[in-house]
């Protein structure tokens, strides 16, 4: 049986995989697979999604998005002191900046305002994912549908017609993003778009370089942190989930957004998604299965 390669760039991991094996969906050879992979997760009912008074603390929809991180560790020989130490200092390095949109108190208001733009006035929401095509993004914008896109699916906006483009660009809420999207993120930060920005063991650099190019601009965009370790850390939130794509979904979920309200546009698990920037494909396709578990959690996935 072949090993595909399992680190978070492609590369082998010191700690093996789950010594149960099969085959993984999409990629069309056989590979070691982590315990519960195949695993049928149950939807969550509608009433668990219900709308919240409050955003103060992002609370997962189910606690089982954060716990499945533990999984998705183990199976790429990842470690949660990584993961924190990335948090930690990122954490660190936006509060030590001279940014007043950064400190605390108001990444804590622009929380607020993207609570009240999509929960309390019950907007939908489309969320773009890697694969997303402007003919998708166009499709939605006779209605009132507003964006909140999964890092560098943003850039599909920049295909479009130049008047299409900015009637697309005034729906974007936000940016849910780990800083490795490429140019099209770095459109949404010359832009101000807010931006939910992930601290994990493996993308210092990345996050290091886009707040560098955000503090050199006139409006910098604001912020709300984001980690994935199973402690809280104080100016964070783990909403859940691991891709940018279900990570999207999981903070839209925490946040009070009724699934009804939620729409997936270019989120594929089969092919690897022309916005996701440098990766490794047979990692990546690894990656794209635990996203559509993920989504299948929250019950917005249909096979």
């Amino acid at each position: 049986m072949n090993d595909l390669p399992c680190g978070r760039k492609g590369y082998r991991a010191s700690k093996p995989s789950s010594t149960i094996s099969g085959a993984l969906i999409g990629i069309g050879t056989n590979s070691r697979v982590p315990r519960g992979f195949f695993n049928t997760y149950r939807a969550l009912p509608v009433e668990s999604m219900a709308k919240q008074e409050t955003p103060s603390d992002l609370t997962p929809s189910s606690p089982t998005l954060v716990g499945i991180q533990n999984e998705v560790r183990d199976y790429f020989g990842w470690t949660e002191e990584d993961d924190k130490d990335s948090a930690v200092s990122m954490l660190r390095r936006v509060e030590d900046s001279t940014v007043r949109i950064w400190a605390r108190h108001n990444r804590a208001a622009t929380l607020s305002k993207i609570f009240r733009r999509i929960v309390i006035r019950e907007a939908r929401i489309a969320i773009l994912g890697a694969a997303v095509e402007p003919d998708e993004i166009a499709s939605i914008l006779d209605g009132p549908t507003l964006i909140v896109a999964a890092d560098g699916a943003v850039g599909a906006i920049s295909e479009m017609p130049a008047s299409v483009s900015e009637k697309a660009w005034s729906r974007v809420v936000c940016m849910v993003s780990d800083a490795d999207g490429g140019e099209g993120t770095y459109q949404a930060v010359r832009r101000s778009i807010p931006f939910v920005l992930h601290a994990h063991g493996d993308n210092r650099d990345d996050w290091d370089a886009l707040l560098g190019l955000a503090q050199e601009q006139t409006n910098p965009p604001e912020l709300v942190l984001t980690h994935q370790t199973q402690n809280p850390i104080v100016g964070m939130y783990n909403p859940g989930g691991f891709t940018d794509g279900d990570r999207a979904a999981c903070f839209l979920t925490a946040l009070g957004t009724r699934k009804e309200n939620i729409k997936l546009l270019g989120t594929r698990s089969d092919i690897v998604g022309r916005w996701s920037g440098d990766t490794q494909e047979s990692s990546k396709l690894q990656k794209l299965q635990w996203m559509k578990s993920i989504l299948q959690i929250q019950g917005l996935w249909d096979d």
